[in-house]
């Protein structure tokens, strides 16, 4: 993972979308499990004619089992001659060679310091559920959370700015050995469209695993009238899982955008990512 791409190649960025009702999340795994990593890396594979050149992706998020991405960010490095020979009709190759529910919409040569994972400064969620009654538009069904009692969704708000901030959100991750849970969340609202369905918007400079999902089972237990509104920052502050936040289902999760830095900031943000953060020894939870 490193900003220093390898003599006599060139570090390329894609910007790329895929429903992920059907995948096995985005990292490639092993038993032969279909991942969008693996479909990417396949058809790269195939329309540059590599034969088993390895091409590794790094992405700006990995997303889990049945999480969709509409503005997913990655980086491969490939060989010079690869890229001048194929760049000019890569992008239409690879349409014509991925499967539907994946696309690539942009291929361009990654400015200096470029990582899609670690030069990102937010990456911004989607989350969307409906309480209408009747259940869900069958055509959403794939994409929106049926929740089966009334939503109200001033309470959620008011929940959500409890949670705002730098903190050590363990309360709502699922502990990975060696990561840091610390992280800034830069905003959380949620908003009825016309219709009905609502959609919480989250945007952080990075996520745990599990953190949106969980983030999102507390506001709906606040939102219908299962817990006070001061209950998710009380959480928060706790710093250990309730069993009462249950991890929504994925398919109501979208990756929407990942934000980065002027091309001269790349690098220092790729740096200071790599961090192990730590909280101020006073105040704060």
């Amino acid at each position: 993972m490193s900003e220093e791409v390898a003599p006599g190649h060139v570090r390329v960025r894609l910007d790329l979308s895929y429903d992920g009702t059907d995948f096995s999340g985005w990292a490639k795994q092993a038993g032969g499990r279909r991942t969008v990593q693996g479909e990417i890396e396949d058809a790269l594979r195939t329309v540059t004619r590599s034969g088993d050149t390895v091409y590794e992706l790094t992405v700006a998020g990995r997303t889990d089992a049945g999480v969709h991405a509409r503005g997913q960010v990655a980086h491969v490095d490939l060989p010079e001659d690869v890229w001048r020979e194929h760049h000019q009709k890569l992008l239409k190759r690879l349409a014509g060679r991925l499967p539907r529910d994946v696309r690539v919409w942009a291929l361009r040569e990654a400015p200096s310091g470029f990582n899609a994972r670690f030069s990102a400064v937010w990456r911004r969620y989607a989350y969307r559920v409906t309480d209408n009654p009747g259940g869900v538009d069958p055509l959403l069904r794939n994409h929106v959370l049926w929740h089966d009692w009334p939503l109200d969704v001033d309470a959620m708000n008011e929940a959500a700015r409890g949670l705002l901030g730098e903190h050590d959100f363990a309360a709502y991750c699922k502990k990975r050995e060696g990561a840091t849970t610390i992280r800034t969340l830069q905003e959380l609202s949620l908003v009825r469209g016309g219709d009905g369905i609502i959609t919480a918007t989250v945007r952080a400079d990075a996520f745990c695993h599990n953190m949106v999902r969980s983030l999102i089972g507390a506001l709906l237990f606040v939102g219908d009238g299962h817990r006070p509104p001061d209950w998710p920052a009380k959480v928060l502050a706790a710093g250990v899982r309730d069993s009462a936040v249950h991890v929504v289902r994925p398919h109501g999760l979208t990756l929407e955008e990942v934000g980065y830095p002027a091309d001269e900031l790349l690098a220092a943000r790729s740096k200071e990512a790599r961090n192990k953060r730590s909280l101020p020894s006073a105040g704060c939870c």
